[in-house]
């Protein structure tokens, strides 16, 4: 039996997920008392019914606390008890999520009399903590659009190869701010920069002369081994864990060249011996990577 939860701040695309995982055969139940996630887990597994094979709950901040503090450990009650359990966390800036519920002029579950929005996302953030701590997959939807984010779950979360470690690679701009859903960050502003070269500035990471450009360079193919030798070693650590997911993070400047060529040498590289690798491009308009955002590496 698998089991997917979802959690993450109002207005993060909770529902987006849950709706997804459901057009995807899911069962998905919203709103679960955390404290009876395994009591239902248990009866699904007694009814022995087919169409609960594919379990999604989501369990948010209108819990109480000590029932959130206590998310991590039944999690991993239920991994040691054969459930393929997952916990996927979804979040935003304050500032976007103060504009999408003024937007919806819906109210924040958590709102008290005399206390301001801004008070109530800050609680959830505060209430939430375990839970995000213990998420193997966060997904910020900061810069996301409701396609984007259901292009993501889709193939990280619906399409995921089990039980194979669900491994992303994606390549980011650092004047665009750090991926808050990276477990490694790379920083590769030290390595030589095509976009001083006049003829190669225009171009991306994938197209043929920013390759050779970079293929040509001493720095570059040592830093490529030194970091595919550090994920060789620490991602077998990783699946020992059984944990299901994994992101590696490379940036350079602008997200255009650098990034985008270690980005997708690396995926190759790893796709040698990891089943279910993907690859995303932030910085790169859709229509340039082949796939769409997110690329499944075979």
């Amino acid at each position: 039996m698998r089991l997917v939860i979802i959690s993450g701040l109002s207005g993060s695309g909770k529902s987006v997920a849950l709706n997804l995982l459901e057009d995807m055969g899911f069962y998905c139940i919203d709103n679960v008392p955390a404290m009876l996630v395994e009591t239902m887990v248990s009866q699904v597994i007694a009814s022995g019914h087919a169409d609960y094979e594919n379990l999604a709950m989501g369990v948010d901040a209108r819990n109480r606390s000590a029932d959130l503090e206590s998310v991590p450990a039944m999690a991993h009650r239920l991994r040691e008890g054969g459930i393929q359990c997952e916990v996927v966390f979804l979040h935003a800036d304050d500032d976007i999520l103060l504009k999408r519920y003024s937007e919806t002029r819906r109210r924040h579950p958590l709102r008290r009399e005399g206390d301001s929005l801004k008070d109530a996302i800050a609680l959830e953030r505060e209430l939430l903590g375990p839970i995000i701590d213990a998420a193997e997959l966060v997904i910020d939807t900061t810069r996301t659009s409701i396609y984007e984010l259901r292009d993501t779950l889709r193939e990280r979360v619906g399409l995921r190869q089990l039980p194979n470690l669900s491994i992303l690679v994606e390549s980011f701009g650092f004047k665009h701010g750090l991926p808050a859903d990276a477990d490694f960050v790379f920083d590769l502003r030290c390595l030589p920069n095509p976009y001083w070269e006049i003829h190669l500035r225009a171009l991306t990471g994938r197209e043929q002369p920013v390759v050779e450009f970079l293929d040509a360079s001493e720095a570059v193919q040592d830093m490529y081994r030194d970091i595919l030798g550090f994920l060789e070693h620490w991602i077998p650590r990783y699946v020992d864990f059984h944990r299901n997911y994994l992101t590696i993070a490379l940036g350079c400047t602008g997200g255009q060249h650098r990034s985008v060529y270690m980005a997708d040498k690396l995926a190759a590289a790893l796709s040698a011996k990891h089943e279910d690798v993907l690859t995303r491009h932030t910085e790169l308009p859709a229509a340039e990577q082949a796939g769409g955002s997110l690329q499944r590496i075979d």
